[in-house]
């Protein structure tokens, strides 16, 4: 069990899923510069638009793994590196404390869920996302809401406490979101800010019980004994209507 009164340090012990996570992204990585360098870059574009996160494609074309397939695709060294580094540092403890089935879930979830939200907020659009951002935040968000007096190092050095970490991450990316939409180019540093918002709020939301499946399952059946029960309401009240119209004798 992980313990949010735990003492600073570099990072945690590598938990078995996490490790999975980042040999699959990491190998993922290393095929696309292999078929980059192998099969040419046109090869590797054709490789990228249907793997990677493309939202006209998603229903338009019905490409509905890019919501997964995206998380594993990284753009380069140093994207690939943070996200990793990430990971680590943050999802270690997430699964130490859920276990790997939890964490897998909860990172596939919040990683689709921020790729269906940049679907949403530009269903026409053709530009491609790649990465395990949304996820990544979504960890932040997580570690932020279970452990929030839990320390961490910036750049190995200054201490801060997460519950002031996480919110500042947060709203930088949220102003640099309104700065790319100000200037009419969402795209001009090739960073899907709406993405890494994304997988915080439903980071959020899932852990608030509002995505659990569980959750949905039973308010399905609530809502669905709710509409039984009224319609049976209503037949009762028209019998008793029926009842009492015809409730006499005739001499």
């Amino acid at each position: 069990m992980y313990s949010p009164h735990s003492p600073v340090r570099i990072g945690p012990r590598l938990t078995p899923m996490v490790k999975t996570l980042i040999l699959i992204c990491v190998g993922v990585f290393v095929w696309s510069i292999l078929i980059s360098t192998f099969a040419g870059p046109q090869t590797l574009d054709t490789f990228l638009a249907t793997f990677g996160l493309i939202p006209f494609k998603v229903w338009g074309q019905l490409f509905l793994w890019q919501l997964v397939t995206y998380i594993f695709l990284h753009g380069g060294l140093g994207h690939i590196f943070w996200n990793m580094l990430v990971l680590w540092m943050f999802g270690c403890a997430l699964e130490s404390y859920w276990g790997s089935r939890e964490f897998l879930r909860f990172f596939l979830i919040t990683g689709a869920g921020a790729g269906l939200i940049s679907v949403l907020t530009g269903p026409f659009a053709n530009t491609l996302t790649i990465g395990a951002s949304g996820a990544i935040f979504g960890i932040l968000m997580a570690f932020w809401m279970l452990f929030p007096n839990q320390h961490v190092l910036i750049w190995f050095l200054l201490p801060v406490k997460v519950k002031y970490f996480v919110p500042a991450i947060g709203l930088i990316n949220l102003f640099s979101a309104y700065q790319a939409h100000a200037s009419n180019n969402p795209e001009t540093d090739n960073v899907a800010y709406l993405a890494h918002l994304g997988g915080m709020l439903v980071a959020f939301l899932y852990l608030k019980g509002w995505l659990s499946p569980n959750n949905i399952r039973q308010s399905y059946y609530r809502w669905k004994i709710r509409r039984m029960r009224s319609r049976f309401e209503v037949y009762e009240g028209r019998r008793t209507k029926s009842r009492r119209e015809d409730d006499f004798w005739i001499n």
